[in-house]
């Protein structure tokens, strides 16, 4: 109580009335601090220890922030296991009653609704916050402030006599007429389910379409998200992507990386390179285990909230070997200088339309060459994806085939594929390059991509230093986790059709090929080719 400063009439208070001031002086401390009042009930949230982090600190400025209407749009990425439930969907209610109304979103009145990808979890954090309101060491303090009504208390809905209710659904809930003043999203997503597209974009439009309409008043009403990352294109991904500028991002990752240190109003995160978020709770070791346990992408997602490993996954960033003028000899000249091309090959990735919720088509054009010790390398040369309807798609592949000279263009056999090859033969036949369609075999994406991993851990692969180069870098560093993988597919084809025409040979594979050519082998018990 030593940071508390107290109003000089309760000072005097102590002396004539110490019971009451004392406690007063405890509501005050309560209501001045979440993470203080979570302490204060946690024995009626959960029948283990608590175990205080400073990250609570951190979550309770910013919920703080929202019940005085500083804060319209939080998103909270934490990892599993910290007590963020606790935090904000079983305590932040009860704290909001409990205070004097000092705004639209302080005090009794307060309408919560809360929502989980499971109806359980939202009913599991309902009955908890209902709990904790009849507890006797909520009723010491704040019992006259508001009472639970008969007439609306279960388990998914519990209401109070000043026009407050906390209403609890899930993500595949009705909300037919329901809202709130502050509605709650707290794990969207679940981690089993979360790679399935049509789950994921389900969860989207249910947040699009159902959810983020459902604020009582526009104007003062809030959006809490809080989860850990499960994917590029989670809940977390879609709201950062879609509408960044007006949302507040918390973000705090297990190990701390300083390339991605968060800063808001509210908080910076001051740790060192690699310190833990709790380690009074999650030391080395059992980080270490989890990281084992969980594997890399689920590791860097739920642990690191960012949803592929540092670095890359299959496709590391470090292994692209950057193109430039000290590589290519031409200093003062262009960076789009390349070195003498053998072959060059175009890929598409074929989807026509401009509807945003599909696919891009993507084109990606690749240039071999030898280099002064012999050894084959394969240039990226330039990427492109956009949304296009099937005339001004074919238009666009044979013009960008045109411009870079390519020897042939490839097109994977499926049902899109193929119309737009029959197109691209019929308005380009006459153009210097070939066309073939490529059947990918039973073998599946992530397959096919960790059958050219070995091409980028040798650095065979090179990209210049242009915004599109960055967009396939980035889409390769983030798959098979990313929200989109045209450029991807678009690589892994060309790719492997260098490989198998003998273009995309490592080192070691030249070497070996070259030598056994060398090598006489006389044949054995061979006819003669004429009889004698």
């Amino acid at each position: 109580m030593s940071d508390l400063i107290l109003p000089s009439h309760y000072k005097n208070a102590l002396d004539e009335h110490p019971d009451e001031a004392i406690k007063e002086i405890f509501r005050l401390e309560y209501e001045n601090n979440i993470h203080k009042f979570l302490r204060g009930g946690w024995k009626y949230i959960d029948p283990n220890p608590y175990k205080h982090g400073w990250h609570l600190n951190a979550i309770g400025e910013h919920l703080q922030a929202v019940a005085n209407g500083e804060i319209r749009r939080l998103v909270i990425n934490v990892p599993p296991r910290t007590s963020k439930s606790s935090m904000v969907s079983v305590a932040f209610p009860a704290w909001v009653w409990a205070q004097r109304e000092y705004g639209p979103l302080s005090g009794p009145h307060v309408q919560f609704l809360f929502a989980s990808y499971a109806q359980t979890l939202s009913i599991r954090d309902s009955l908890k916050t209902r709990r904790l309101l009849e507890s006797p060491w909520y009723k010491k303090y704040w019992g006259e402030r508001f009472r639970i009504t008969s007439d609306q208390n279960t388990k998914v809905r519990f209401d109070n006599d000043k026009g407050g209710y906390r209403l609890a659904t899930s993500v595949d809930g009705s909300l037919t007429g329901e809202g709130g003043s502050i509605i709650i999203v707290d794990d969207p997503h679940n981690a089993n389910e979360v790679e399935s597209d049509l789950v994921r974009e389900g969860t989207l439009e249910w947040w699009d379409q159902s959810m983020s309409t459902r604020l009582n008043d526009p104007k003062t009403g809030a959006f809490i998200v809080i989860m850990q990352r499960l994917h590029e294109g989670d809940l977390t991904g879609h709201i950062l992507q879609k509408d960044i500028g007006n949302w507040t991002h918390l973000c705090l990752p297990m190990r701390f990386e300083s390339d991605r240190r968060c800063i808001t109003q509210w908080f910076i995160d001051e740790r060192e390179e690699g310190e833990l978020l709790i380690p009074e709770r999650f030391g080395d070791a059992e980080v270490k285990e989890l990281e084992s346990s969980l594997g890399p992408f689920a590791a860097a997602g739920q642990l690191q909230q960012r949803p592929q490993p540092k670095g890359g996954g299959i496709i590391k960033r470090e292994w692209w070997v950057l193109w430039d003028e000290s590589i290519s000899g031409t200093e003062g000249l262009p960076k789009t200088v390349f070195p003498p091309f053998e072959y060059v090959v175009a890929s598409l990735d074929t989807a026509y339309t401009t509807k945003q919720e599909n696919d891009y088509s993507a084109l990606t054009i690749w240039g071999v060459w030898t280099d002064r010790h012999d050894n084959r390398r394969i240039m990226l040369i330039y990427a492109w994806q956009d949304r296009l309807e099937f005339p001004q798609l074919v238009k666009q592949v044979g013009l960008l085939c045109n411009k870079f000279k390519i020897d042939k263009l490839l097109i994977e056999s499926k049902a899109a594929g193929i119309s737009v090859a029959q197109e691209i033969r019929a308005n380009f036949a006459r153009e210097n390059w070939g066309l073939q369609l490529i059947d990918p075999g039973r073998g599946d994406k992530v397959a096919r991509a960790y059958a050219i991993q070995h091409l980028f851990s040798e650095g065979m692969i090179y990209a210049p230093d242009f915004d599109w180069a960055e967009k396939i870098i980035s889409q390769a560093e983030s798959f098979p986790r990313g929200s989109h993988d045209d450029l991807v597919d678009s690589m892994t084809q060309a790719l492997l059709h260098l490989r198998t025409i003998g273009f995309a040979q490592k080192p070691a594979e030249a070497i070996a090929e070259k030598t056994e050519s060398m090598i006489y082998k006389p044949q054995i018990n061979s006819k003669p080719l004429y009889w004698v």
